[in-house]
């Protein structure tokens, strides 16, 4: 199953913001990656570099792929509405996002190995594809087997109240993906916009 494995640190700095992970050391170095850093003379980013580096911002961002992402954006595409919000929509609506979203995981990345590993149940379910679409009314769930390991019940924490598309009652372990997020809902600094612009070109 492939992921993104490399230095997080390096992402982050690249877009100055905490795409991957807590963004502390952003505090201790935020300039971009690279020799000299902040004193290397940079061009300024030309129409093209800037849609290619929000692409690579939300690939990131959500933990996915070039041929997953373009298949996401494909059908984003193909769906009714604003194509951009619709790629949203989508990105939001992984199980693995959902998980994160929910309070389940603390990271992407954490809700990803969770769904792998087998510990979460949709509509009764399990379901170990970390990229499952999940459409309005499902309910997930930890499974069964599973309530009991602290591994996997010490992280949950509340649900954002922000996130008023999905529900989690974590006495229960169970919650439920309501409907599609608005774009402006979801918190993501991302200009879906230039994404749509790269792809159409």
């Amino acid at each position: 199953m492939a992921r993104y494995n490399g230095p997080k640190t390096k992402i982050s700095r690249i877009f100055g913001e905490p795409i991957l992970g807590n963004g502390k050391w952003l505090n201790k170095n935020s300039n971009p990656p690279g020799q000299h850093g902040a004193a290397r003379k940079r061009k300024s980013l030309g129409e093209y570099a800037l849609q290619l580096r929000e692409k690579q911002k939300a690939k990131y961002t959500y933990g996915v792929l070039e041929k997953q992402f373009r298949k996401t954006f494909e059908e984003a595409a193909r769906r009714k509405g604003v194509t951009g919000e619709n790629l949203i929509k989508l990105l939001e609506a992984r199980l693995d996002n959902t998980i994160y979203r929910m309070g389940i995981a603390p990271s992407r990345p954490a809700a990803r190995q969770l769904v792998s590993h087998k510990h979460i149940t949709v509509n009764g379910d399990v379901v170990n594809v970390p990229s499952f679409q999940l459409k309005a009314g499902d309910v997930i769930g930890i499974k069964e087997s599973s309530k009991g390991r602290a591994s996997v019940t010490s992280q949950f924490k509340d649900k954002n109240p922000k996130f008023s598309w999905i529900d989690w009652n974590a006495t229960e372990m169970h919650g439920t993906f309501i409907t599609y997020p608005e774009r402006e809902s979801v918190p993501e600094n991302i200009k879906e916009q230039l994404i749509v612009e790269l792809y159409s070109k």
